[in-house]
């Protein structure tokens, strides 16, 4: 679970340095064409940076405020999610060697 969360967060982060690059791209090709000039692309770049450590700081303050589910915390998770237990694993396992025991014995009799 802490592998995929860590997969996650480093995904995030590399789409956000990715954001960065393009965005600054677009803003260094708008004050080449002079659609902005040189002051307002340096304002637009250091606001564009602002936003994206403001944005990074959010993020790992929320990361850092994930914390571990308890057992129960779990089992709860599971029943909402209406997935299997060990235990309807163990009792599906236990009817299909019953049913293939069954399919045997038939089998054998038909011989």
């Amino acid at each position: 679970m802490l592998d995929e969360l860590k997969k996650v967060f480093l995904a995030g982060v590399g789409s956000v340095a990715y954001t960065y690059e393009k965005s600054s791209k677009i803003i260094e090709d708008m004050v080449e064409k002079g659609k902005l000039s040189t002051k307002e692309g340096k304002e637009l770049s250091e606001e564009l940076k602002r936003n994206m450590q403001s944005s990074g700081e959010k993020v790992v303050s929320k990361v850092d405020s994930i914390k571990p589910l308890n057992k129960n915390e779990v089992l709860f998770i599971i029943e909402e999610l209406n997935l299997a237990h060990q235990a309807d694993l163990n009792e599906v396992k236990e009817k299909m060697l019953k049913l293939e025991a069954k399919i045997s014995l038939l089998e054998n009799k038909q011989e």
